[in-house]
């Protein structure tokens, strides 16, 4: 748990540090181009998921064999597939006006490009590796994932610490202190992990087995819907307010963003082993377990909730402490953030037990449905409704339709009733 809150300490310390080290918008424009980048982690097609449930399936049986198929398997269809998508991603970069597309000044143009291509290299390369993270919470072992991504932060903010004093801010430079760290930390942790407590699964050549694609595919694919549209839901957020609004508002959204964030972090740190958890004792068809650690999620949901209005009355006074006067955060932003984020935390809840036990057949029509809804929602209360920024967080609480409300129905219908049909699909 130590390590979660260093790792949300963190971030939150690399917000000032980083807009101190450029400007508002220069720091608008960075979250902006990262929304976009993030896009590529989505090329996997599922396969990560996919993976994260068949190889808890296999070591809940024992079958060190078939998890270092799985695990080889996947290293070698995201090296296919990511590999040919960054140098088609990089092609196009030099080929775009990209301050015409984040309607930004001419001047950021040249930095734009260089900035883009970093980041492109940087997904690409780091989600292949992330595999392993893939590997140590299939294992139950999600603090030790948590720990590297940690030091990869650390890293960063000591390099934006080192250059701030140094050398003249820059897209460029920023660029390089948030990407190039943590690239390095998961290039040594992949080779000590492989090289000891994970050697039964170590990723070798001889053990890739294209017939095994086809059941990482299967699960996976459903998985790719739905992570589109939480693509859509979470990641244009960025995008649609500078297109809308102005980077100025981008910074103010994320910086409220990372302030309530803290919330789902924390969360995170205990519901992570829970997915895989779950697949484990639906596997071994111990209902009981289920039910009794979800009574505990919702209570801690229910003491969250607590803290939740705690942070929105202090809000004004911790912005002022964090981040000074150099941005002003309107109380209605916060107010919606809070909503938003308590909201996706019930959620997340009922949405990883069905991850776990693998019956995404609801979760993968409500998806398909979600993104329109959010969408309709966003254009009509921002060009109609004129309520700026917020019409983006009321839109994602509304198109969160599945973790409100079906998730927690097709719990009820699986593990209490323990029906079938649709329900398990």
């Amino acid at each position: 748990m130590a390590i979660r809150f260093g790792s949300i300490l963190c971030s939150l310390v690399i917000v000032p540090v980083s807009i101190d080290f450029v400007n508002d918008v220069q720091y608008g424009i960075w979250l902006t181009i990262s929304s976009i980048v993030a896009w590529m982690s989505f090329f996997d097609i599922g396969f990560t998921n996919g993976l994260r449930n068949k190889l808890a399936e296999a070591l809940a049986h024992g079958d060190n064999g078939l998890a270092k198929v799985y695990v080889s398997t996947t290293y070698f269809l995201l090296s296919v597939i990511f590999v040919p998508v960054s140098l088609l991603l990089l092609l196009s970069v030099q080929m775009f006006d990209i301050s015409i597309l984040l309607k930004v000044a001419q001047s950021y143009e040249a930095e734009l490009k260089v900035s883009l291509s970093i980041l492109i290299v940087y997904f690409c390369v780091t989600f292949i590796l992330k595999v392993l993270s893939v590997v140590i919470i299939a294992a139950q072992r999600p603090a030790f994932s948590s720990f590297i991504d940690l030091i990869g932060q650390l890293m960063s903010l000591v390099a934006i610490l080192l250059v701030r004093d140094t050398m003249e801010g820059s897209l460029t430079v920023l660029s390089l202190c948030l990407c190039i760290p943590p690239l390095l930390v998961w290039v040594f942790f992949t080779f000590f992990c492989y090289g000891g407590k994970y050697s039964f699964c170590t990723p070798t050549f001889k053990s890739v087995n294209l017939r095994y694609s086809s059941s990482l595919l299967t699960l996976g694919i459903k998985f790719f819907v739905i992570q589109i549209a939480a693509l859509i839901q979470f990641q244009t957020a960025n995008i649609l307010i500078a297109r809308l609004y102005s980077m100025g508002e981008v910074t103010q959204y994320n910086i409220a963003y990372k302030y309530f964030n803290v919330l789902y972090m924390f969360f995170m740190i205990i519901l992570q082993p829970f997915w895989s958890a779950v697949t484990d004792a639906y596997a071994k068809g111990d209902y009981s377990w289920i039910k009794m650690m979800v009574r505990k999620y919702m209570n801690i949901v229910a003491l969250m909730l607590v803290g939740a209005l705690v942070m929105l009355f202090a809000s004004d006074f911790v912005y002022k402490i964090w981040i000074g006067d150099s941005v002003s955060i309107p109380f209605v932003l916060s107010v919606w953030m809070m909503v938003y984020f308590m909201t996706t935390v019930f959620g997340a809840v009922f949405v990883y037990l069905i991850n776990g036990i693998g019956a995404l057949r609801i979760q993968y029509i409500s998806s398909l449905i979600s993104p329109i809804v959010f969408f309709a929602v966003v254009m009509l209360l921002s060009k109609c409704a004129g309520m700026g920024m917020v019409s983006i967080l009321i839109a994602s609480v509304i198109a969160n339709f599945n973790g409100l409300i079906l998730a927690p129905m097709q719990y009820r219908n699986v593990i209490i009733k323990r029906k079938a049909g649709i329900w398990t699909m």
